[in-house]
């Protein structure tokens, strides 16, 4: 059923209609090289959020100052979908696995993407993931509601598996988030056989290291990449816009399940990126998600590579 897809999605390519990939050429936005890392985002397309489901409880005056600021445009917002792909001793690593086709129409679009690389979808060894909102969990079953990557290894932190995993979960989190809960228990039913966990600190794959960064869900986690002197930051959802949670890290956002723990999160992660000058690859970042983090002000603000 995959190779049949991967068809169809080639045909799309053919035809000028597949979804594009978030920067593939050399020098462009969306690539970094550490050492022998091999480093790339892969675009799953962007997601509609309404102001309200982010800024509920803040004063929107202060807000809008932000996003003017930053050129975000009046009503929705559109966060972009950047899928880390890792190519790195052998390994063909995914760090998350986008949205599939069961969340929003404007996204699910990694496997056209992979397609425009000239990657299947078994051709990917290891998929990591940073939590398992609908927008990174998801896409590990296609159309037909089978494993996309038949091949892969699956690594997830200890704390956000028990979490998601848990029967109970869906009737204790917020009513508007009870669906998302059902769908995360059924995929990760469908992978549990191949899914590996691990915790905070420890190194899951070669120059790979798991780095707690709790608050936006109870066991969200990010990513050092290291490769000698080199290192960059997959940063999920833990930093998850580029204005106001730079601007204003301590303001809550309404994605964020524990708006003060993920508040902590982010001052912390902020200040350790401007402070070493580490590459952030940020999920919903823009110009591929990969940049620099700076002071400003009160605040900080990201600087993409490109």
């Amino acid at each position: 059923m995959t190779v049949n897809r991967r068809v169809f999605i080639a045909g799309l390519a053919a035809a000028g209609m597949a979804p594009a990939v978030s920067r593939a050429k050399s020098g462009m936005p969306g690539q970094l090289t550490l050492g022998e890392m091999q480093v790339m985002t892969l675009s799953d397309g962007h997601l509609t959020l309404p102001r309200s489901m982010l800024f509920a409880g803040l004063e929107p005056g202060a807000v809008d100052q932000i996003l003017q600021a930053r050129g975000v445009a009046a009503g929705a917002i559109h966060p972009p979908i950047n899928v880390t792909l890792l190519r790195h001793a052998g390994r063909v690593v995914l760090f998350d696995a986008g949205s599939g086709p069961g969340f929003q129409s404007t996204a699910g679009q990694l496997t056209a993407a992979l397609d425009t690389v000239g990657l299947a979808p078994d051709e990917v060894t290891h998929v990591v993931f940073t939590h398992c909102h609908p927008d990174h969990l998801w896409g590990v079953l296609d159309d037909f509601d089978d494993p996309l990557f038949p091949n892969a290894q699956y690594l997830m932190g200890e704390v956000e598996w028990e979490y998601w995993f848990d029967p109970n979960t869906a009737s204790t989190i917020s009513g508007d988030r009870a669906s998302m809960a059902v769908g995360a228990r059924r995929r990760l039913e469908a992978i549990e056989e191949r899914l590996s966990r691990f915790g905070d600190g420890q190194e899951i794959l070669p120059g790979v290291a798991a780095h707690a960064s709790y608050g936006h869900t109870p066991g969200h986690m990010s990513f050092e990449l290291r490769d000698g002197q080199k290192s960059a930051l997959i940063g999920g959802d833990a930093i998850g816009n580029h204005h106001v949670s730079f601007a204003q890290p301590g303001w809550a956002i309404g994605t964020d399940q524990d708006v003060d723990l993920a508040a902590k999160t982010r001052f912390r992660l902020l200040d350790m990126l401007a402070h070493d000058q580490m590459q952030l690859i940020g999920y919903h970042l823009p110009n591929g998600g990969i940049g620099r983090v700076e002071t400003a002000q009160n605040g900080y603000r990201f600087i993409p590579a490109n």
